[in-house]
């Protein structure tokens, strides 16, 4: 196996696991918390969205999807591609309103897609190369996307603990 099959199996987990979160939820059900300081259902997977979305477009030099369409407004947010829910307090998590699990499904989708297309044209070189000096050691191509993964994994199975407390299957 290469490295971009390696890479690509990974990522390639994620849309079954954000759409078996979130299927069939009301919003309501999506913006739900088990109680104060945690984080809801919608706000985990556009979260995690917002992550992969935010650091591939940074990977390849061009905008993000979230800058493209409507997606800010389906989530009754604004179009601020710095804003990715880091470091967000309760209030700011309750702000994240998805309009439907389809437009969770719908923003994964399209970023996934993009995902996958750089995950294909990667050489085992690739990954050496610094894309980010601010930290001591530098971050290089390789660590920044199994952060990336290692992260969306994370939210996608807090999702899925939560969906269970709603008893939403």
């Amino acid at each position: 196996m290469d490295v971009s099959d390696l890479l690509s199996e990974a990522y390639d987990r994620l849309p079954d696991l954000v759409r078996a979160a979130v299927d069939g939820l009301s919003p309501e059900q999506l913006r739900w918390t088990p109680g104060g300081g945690v984080n809801s259902i919608g706000w985990l997977v556009w979260h995690l969205t917002r992550i992969q979305d935010h650091h591939v477009a940074d990977l390849l030099d061009a905008d993000q999807v979230w800058a493209s369409g409507d997606w800010a407004g389906r989530f009754g947010l604004a179009t601020d591609p710095d804003d990715t829910g880091y470091g967000y307090s309760a209030e700011q998590v309750a702000a994240v309103r998805p309009e439907s699990a389809q437009v969770l499904v719908d923003y994964y989708d399209a970023v996934a897609a993009r995902t996958g297309r750089f995950l294909a044209g990667l050489r085992p070189a690739d990954l050496d190369r610094v894309v980010d000096e601010s930290w001591d050691p530098p971050v290089t191509l390789g660590v920044r996307l199994v952060s990336v993964v290692d992260d969306d994994l994370q939210h996608a199975g807090q999702a899925a603990y939560i969906r269970g407390l709603i008893g939403a299957d």
